[in-house]
């Protein structure tokens, strides 16, 4: 299924304390969609990703009207820059990101297009064959845990922590990620509570052992509650506002 034997094996994204990751929160809601995330160099680019008329759309909620194609925000310019640099997305030749897609819709009919398209354009997206080459990570509405080795590596996963993996499908796997408010109401305001700390604690250094990054998604998005976080061993760090996390951090 899915041309398994078409790549080989690569662990994308180790966990490290050196380098604090930037994670473009529903990118395609801001004003210059991927461009602006892409500038600032996010490390990852999310966009939710529907099926409309046979095609992969980018939008929040199911689609009522007619909404701009995966293709035309994100495959096409990303395909643009690598016709401009080579082999490479930017002038700069550390960098490259990841790009989320948060499937919204039926996930037995939105990757084969997904994997289709990629394929379309190899080149830019085979990270075995490209270390500087864009890795698509598929979150949302993800296909069975014990079906992930059945899909080429042009794919890998967004795990939980619930999830429990072999090694051989914990390659396949690229971070782990969870809801912060499962652990902690907190508003980003003052300090973590204790109790609740300690429960992230536990999560992020679940990732940790298995040499994955960790990243929460609804915690507080602000300077502050990034800090904290970061202080907690929170990998990457998930924000609308790219620009000014990147400021903070780098």
């Amino acid at each position: 299924m899915y041309f398994r034997a078409l790549l080989l094996p690569l662990l994308v994204f180790v966990s490290t304390a050196k380098a604090q990751k930037i994670f473009a929160h529903n990118d395609y809601v801001q004003p210059v969609p991927f461009a602006t995330a892409y500038e600032q160099r996010a490390d990852f680019i999310e966009a939710d990703v529907w099926v409309q008329n046979g095609k992969l759309v980018v939008v929040h909620d199911q689609p009522t009207t007619i909404a701009p194609t995966l293709d035309s925000l994100y495959i096409k310019p990303i395909a643009k820059l690598f016709t401009q640099y080579g082999d490479k997305v930017s002038p700069d030749r550390d960098y490259t990101f990841g790009l989320m897609i948060d499937v919204k819709d039926d996930p037995a009919v939105v990757l084969p297009k997904l994997i289709e398209l990629l394929q379309e354009n190899l080149s830019y997206f085979n990270r075995t064959a490209n270390s500087k080459a864009i890795q698509v990570i598929v979150s949302g509405n993800r296909p069975r845990i014990d079906t992930y080795l059945d899909y080429p590596f042009l794919i890998q996963f967004d795990g939980r922590p619930s999830e429990v993996y072999d090694q051989e499908t914990l390659q396949r796997v690229a971070m782990i990620s969870d809801n912060f408010q499962s652990y902690s109401r907190w508003n980003g305001i003052g300090d973590i509570p204790d109790v609740d700390r300690e429960k992230l604690k536990r999560i992020i250094k679940r990732a940790h052992n298995d040499n994955k990054p960790m990243r929460f998604w609804g915690a507080p998005d602000t300077p502050d509650a990034w800090k904290k976080l970061k202080k907690l061993g929170v990998d990457v760090i998930s924000t609308d506002k790219v620009g000014e996390a990147v400021k903070e951090f780098h």
